[in-house]
This record gives C-alpha cells, structure tokens and sequence, in this order.
C-alpha cells in the first residue's frame, strides 16, 4: 500500500471510523464489493490468521501463500458468512481448511508446535537461556508426540488463545468434545513432561 504523506484531519476521522468498524459490518461491505473495507478487514486479522496458518504448516512461503488463498476466499464468499459465529472464527475455520490441504499434499500431516515459545526473553542469563531452550525443546518433542486431534487443540486453546466455543466451530466438533479432547491431551502431555523430568512449565 502506498504510504500517506499527509492526512487531513477529516480524513483521519474517516480512518478511525474505519477502525471502529465492527468485523460484522466491514464483511457486509466486502460482500457488497467494497475494496476498502477488504482492505481493512485484511489488515485487521491477516497477522492472526499468518501465525495459525504457519503453526500448522510451518513454512513461511506457503504460510503466506495460503494466507492470501483465505482473504481471496473471503472476498468470494463474504456473501455466504452467516453470521453464527465471529468473522474471526469464520476466518480460522478457513484457514486451517486451507492448512490441512496443503499438508495433505505435502504428504505430512505434522502439526508439531515448533517455534511456539521461540519468544526471546532479552533480560534472561545465558545460563536462564539455555534452560529456556531445552525446556522449550522437551515440550515441543513431547508436544510432537499427541495425537494430531490433541495438538490442534493444545495448539487452538493454548497457543492460540481461542474460546472452547470458537475451537469448536473451528474444528468442526461439539464443545463437549474440545473440553474432552483438551482434558486428555493435558494430560498425556503432563505426563510426557514429567517423564522427560519436567513437572511444571514456568508461564
């Protein structure tokens, strides 16, 4: 996008309209063909919808690739969103639709955590590092070790901090199931944990 050198005070009143717009009402827009409201709406979710996607496939090209495959989808389809659950959920569902395709052709469907708590910690020792990293390195090859249905949802709820009701629409299960699954992929993760010497992990 080009950059605005100048903006007028009536148009940054526009824009802050703009950004109070709610995802609801922005997605109406998309559907009537409002190239604008796209925009917003891209701008808005394309960061969370980027880091879901690269979770899953954990590959930048193709996370990007698939990224702009989700927004082409929406601008198609924006007429068919109906509502029952948040615009942001509708986007993940999508996305994670287009995720498991693309490792399907891949020939893998590993949905391994790597790179979920490579947060660095600049205020850390190198020797809080380092402990850091292999406790990072135990919970990602334990992780690895669930089940893919316990991933994802290590990954939806924990990681990515989505409702038990949006894992659910997400996934396409009840909330009873998300609540099941999550209760036994806590605890087979727990116990992978303590069997690797790890009984709490620091938050």
């Amino acid at each position: 996008m080009q950059n605005i050198v100048a903006i007028s005070a009536a148009a940054q009143q526009g824009i802050l309209a703009a950004q109070a717009t709610s995802d609801d009402m922005l997605l109406e827009s998309v559907a009537e063909g409002s190239k604008a409201a796209m925009h917003l709406l891209y701008a808005r979710h394309r960061v969370r919808v980027y880091r879901f996607i690269l979770r899953m496939v954990r590959d930048a090209t193709i996370a990007e690739d698939l990224v702009s495959q989700v927004f082409l989808d929406v601008w198609r389809t924006a007429g068919q969103f109906e509502g029952r659950a948040q615009v942001s959920t509708w986007l993940l569902s999508i996305a994670r639709f287009k995720a498991l395709t693309a490792l399907r052709q891949r020939a893998h469907e590993d949905l391994d955590q790597d790179g979920v708590l490579n947060i660095a910690d600049h205020a850390d020792t190198p020797e809080a590092a380092l402990e850091r990293s292999a406790t990072r390195a135990i919970l990602r090859a334990c992780i690895a070790r669930l089940s893919p249905a316990h991933r994802e949802i290590i990954d939806l709820v924990y990681y990515h901090e989505t409702s038990v009701e949006e894992a659910g629409r997400i996934l396409g299960i009840p909330q009873s199931t998300v609540k099941t699954r999550m209760f036994y992929a806590r605890k087979q993760l727990a116990e992978l944990l303590k069997n690797c010497g790890v009984d709490t992990l620091a938050a």
